[in-house]
């Protein structure tokens, strides 16, 4: 789920990120089928949830996105998941404050915490794996740089029907500690055809990476819903160890 997880971020488009949130809005609930290419049949693995819910401090209202997956039941003895990656982002920018990750795959342990300080371009990272012992460092970033989860909902807010295919953008987003730089660049206009939601007209965007793990034979390729809310639809990944799809299959709250 990593390895998905990472593509998504990927596919963020860097148009216009500075603009005001105008689509992303507190009680949305997104829910995605996750699908592996086993033996040339797709086969649902897992389900992805995306949620977002206004949260309030003595000092400040913030939007809480939160991602979570878990396969289902019967996969579990063979490859068992259950990830959690959270933001907490300014309402009007969603630029993130603090992001959190706790990942548990296939026995494999990982948390992660961020505090953004854009002021010093610095986050202050805690990182602990299995043995429980927890490391902190400051990254330095850039002015622009984002976490994995609110880069996603940034992606939507933005004003993709100004772009003509072929133009090719470029991100920064910090994931494992690191800072990365990643081109997109839009195909243009699709219909696709998913059995829960019909035929819809989706913008296709296609990553471009030199990341190695990222690497498959296929094409990396995110369809966003050609309206006001640009919801991922659809998302094809191709990675060194096979290839799948993530699958919108429910929205509330839109």
């Amino acid at each position: 789920m990593k390895l998905i997880l990472s593509t998504l971020l990927f596919f963020c488009y860097s148009y216009g990120f500075s603009q005001e949130n105008t689509t992303v809005k507190s009680g949305e609930k997104l829910v995605y089928a996750a699908s592996y290419n086993i033996s040339g049949l797709l086969t649902q693995l897992a389900q992805v949830t995306m949620e977002v819910q206004e949260v309030k401090t003595s000092k400040s209202t913030m939007l809480h996105l939160k991602c979570t997956a878990a396969t289902f039941e019967k996969w579990d003895s063979f490859f068992k998941i259950r990830d959690l990656y959270e933001a907490y982002v300014n309402p009007k920018t969603l630029k993130p404050v603090l992001y959190k990750r706790d990942v548990y795959e296939g026995g494999y342990i990982k948390k992660e915490k961020y505090i953004f300080n854009y002021t010093k371009r610095t986050v202050k990272s805690s990182v602990s794996k299995k043995n429980g012992i927890v490391k902190e460092t400051i990254v330095p970033i850039d002015y622009n740089t984002n976490d994995v989860i609110s880069t996603l909902y940034q992606l939507r807010n933005m004003d993709i029907s100004k772009a003509k295919p072929g133009d090719k953008l470029s991100l920064k987003v910090i994931f494992d500690n690191t800072e990365k730089n990643v081109a997109v660049k839009y195909v243009g206009k699709e219909d696709i055809v998913l059995k829960d939601l019909g035929k819809t007209t989706c913008y296709k965007i296609q990553l471009l990476t030199q990341e190695a793990k990222l690497q498959g034979k296929g094409e990396n390729i995110i369809y966003l819903t050609a309206d006001a809310k640009k919801l991922p639809a659809l998302i094809k990944f191709s990675i060194p160890v096979g290839s799948g799809q993530l699958t919108l299959i429910s929205s509330k709250g839109i």
